[in-house]
């Protein structure tokens, strides 16, 4: 008899092996961190004695589940705010709540809770982008569990890193501190094209070559990412990945919802992973992945979560299930990813898409000894049909819940006994986050009562108060005023033209107006040479100086650059109304008396009101003001116009 650690017997053993083999009473030997013996009980348990025998008592025993792709310090952010869009979502609050409170503590706290949450569901492995990825690291193998940990690198400043070149040197120390970890594989995270340059992403495929180690990413995602590949580099995300020599590295791309048949075979010829996340892509509405095709090209893919603040939960059996009826639907053919390849995809499968498949996805001899417990006897999972021995992958797929997972063993080690956790202490790891939670809640509380904070929660504005005095006149024709600005003592300093398109978002409880514009920039030819895209926060207006003027003093204009959409920031600020101005203007920068001005020449288009000739000036002190005020009169009386018809609403409070 052969002496090993363990002996597991009294089991249906589901190997998910090269052969797919099923032991309907069978029994496996483990010794250390390995898997020595596989077959039916009455032959290993009369070749191996164990130290600690298992009576398995008919479950099945299996390979434990891969989550191929997740944010596992993110359980703090579950439940955050959530039925948004994925760029509002991201962007107006995950992102700046990260910048806020993302620290190595708040990593630790997070990877234990997500451990304890994916032992409990019959998670054994998965891979992981964040920050502080060596704290989450140390934190999974304390916990006992396998994980693809990957250091994220991205073109702006992270919590860990205040540049990318930070970020590349924290992660090449990270691989050369993990690189032969027992449980901890270290990787390369670029966040996705959006959030990276070609030179960052090359970099990237470097260091990844040098150490051979796993490249993660999020690639075609959503629509919007593909697009905006195309437009500014002429590819798809494939081949733009492709071209920064990523496609050469151990590559898993996270989502792929938006890549056609080409991308497929291109990733497949290069033995590169993908990652499936059915709730997520579904919770965002960022689209179904082509998941079908992908495998009948022979694609490596996995099935994962994504972050438990976009799922919003860390369950694998939630998730297998899914992909299945998802794809179903997705092809209108219930033969889609039947269950036997779903069950290959949560385990061997999921980890051959993260590079690990050498170490651990299936109950194989020479495997580490990742594997589960799985309870037939609950009531939704009953009776057990026995006629097609393939039928027990149905049974998991589309009965069994996390909940019938009652042991969980990772490397040899017992994880959990019984459903009992035997390394994370979850009592007080739930209090810990109630006390995170409180400290969110009160930061968000704050800075939704704050236009100027939501402002710079997300495009960093510039938060110097200015001031600025303007009046206009309506005119019939633009072209005497043209000739008068030409002859005149007035100094041109510049001229441009534009085709200005503004949004008010309109707030009625503090008079505020954040106006999102798109400044057009035309050549002499008519073209457009240059589009701005630009956010301003404007104060409640005041107007008249003094008794006798009819210029506009308007307030606190903080400005910030805006590098979303229109309908990101209608659905981030939720304005109480919303209104669209138009015009085609041309600006002239000017010299008058020793001080500076601004003359647009505007034709308003939306709405059609007519032609105007607007001064304006910046200004920062009343005394200032009066004086600028004064001259702005003077101005318009050198351009043949009179003060005295002048107007001070703004455009938009004009009809």
């Amino acid at each position: 008899m052969i002496k090993v650690d363990k002996l597991f017997k009294n089991a249906i053993v589901l190997t998910v092996d090269e052969k797919f083999n099923i032991y309907e009473m069978g029994a496996v030997a483990t010794d250390k961190d390995k898997i020595v013996a596989v077959g039916p009980e009455k032959d290993i348990c009369g070749a191996y004695e164990g130290a600690e025998v298992i009576d398995c008592k008919g479950k099945v025993l299996m390979p434990g589940l891969v989550n191929v792709h997740t944010h596992v310090p993110m359980t703090l952010l579950r439940g955050l705010s959530d039925d948004l869009r994925l760029d509002v979502w991201l962007m107006g609050y995950i992102m700046p709540v990260e910048r806020e409170f993302v620290s190595p503590e708040m990593v630790v706290l997070g990877t234990k809770i997500a451990c304890a949450e994916m032992i409990r569901c019959g998670t054994t492995s998965f891979a992981d982008m964040y920050y502080f990825e060596k704290e989450i690291a140390k934190t999974t193998a304390e916990a006992g569990m396998r994980a693809v940990c990957g250091e994220s690198v991205l073109m702006f400043p992270a919590p860990d890193a205040s540049c990318y070149e930070d970020a590349l040197k924290l992660c090449e120390d990270f691989i050369k501190e993990y690189k032969n970890h027992p449980l901890i594989v270290p990787a390369v995270a670029p966040h996705a094209p959006y959030t990276t340059t070609p030179e960052i992403l090359q970099a990237c495929a470097d260091l990844a070559l040098k150490y051979d180690v796993p490249v993660l990413m999020h690639l075609g995602e959503t629509a919007s990412e593909v697009e905006g590949v195309n437009k500014q580099y002429g590819q798809n995300v494939i081949s733009y990945a492709k071209s920064q020599k990523l496609l050469q590295t151990k590559l898993s791309g996270a989502h792929l919802v938006h890549i056609d048949e080409s991308e497929m075979r291109e990733m497949a010829r290069n033995n590169c992973g993908g990652a499936h996340n059915p709730s997520s892509n579904m919770k965002l509405a960022s689209g179904a992945a082509p998941i079908t095709k992908m495998v009948e090209l022979g694609m490596n893919v996995g099935i994962g979560t994504d972050g438990p603040s976009s799922n919003n939960d860390l369950d694998m059996f939630e998730e297998i299930r899914l992909a299945s009826l998802l794809a179903k639907l997705q092809t209108g053919d219930p033969t889609s990813l039947p269950a036997k390849t779903i069950i290959y995809m949560a385990t061997r499968g999921g980890a051959k898409s993260i590079h690990i498949e050498d170490i651990t996805g299936s109950i194989a001899v020479g495997k580490r000894a990742d594997m589960i417990l799985v309870d037939l006897a609950p009531v939704h999972n009953s009776p057990r049909f026995k006629r097609d021995a393939d039928g027990i992958y149905a049974q998991i797929v589309y009965a069994s819940k996390s909940t019938d997972v009652s042991d969980v063993m990772v490397n040899g080690k017992w994880l959990m006994r019984d459903k009992k956790l035997l390394t994370i202490d979850e009592t007080s790891l739930l209090e810990e986050a109630k006390g995170f939670a409180a400290k969110v809640d009160a930061f968000l509380a704050e800075r939704e009562q704050s236009l100027l904070s939501k402002l710079v929660a997300i495009g960093g504005a510039t938060q110097d108060e200015s001031f600025e005095i303007q009046t206009k006149v309506k005119v019939s024709d633009l072209k005497p005023v043209i000739e008068k600005l030409n002859s005149s003592n007035i100094v041109i300093r510049e001229k441009k033209h534009y085709k200005q398109f503004d949004t008010y978002f309109k707030f009625n409880s503090t008079g505020e107006m954040v106006r999102y514009r798109e400044d057009e920039l035309i050549d002499e030819a008519g073209k457009t040479v240059s589009v701005r895209p630009r956010l301003t926060l404007i104060g409640e207006a005041k107007h008249g100086i003094s008794e006798d003027t009819k210029s506009l003093l308007s307030r606190s204009r903080y400005i910030a650059q805006a590098g979303n959409s229109l309908r990101f920031y209608r659905e981030y600020f939720k304005p109480d109304s919303i209104l669209e101005v138009q015009k085609d203007r041309q600006r002239f920068h000017v010299t008058f008396e020793e001080n500076n001005f601004f003359i647009n020449l505007d034709e308003m288009n939306q709405p059609e009101i007519g032609k105007y000739v607007e001064v304006k000036a910046t200004t920062f002190s009343s005394h200032d003001a009066e004086q600028k005020n004064k001259l702005a009169g003077k101005l318009l009386e050198a351009l043949g116009l009179t003060k005295d018809s002048s107007i001070h609403e703004d455009y938009h409070e004009m009809k």
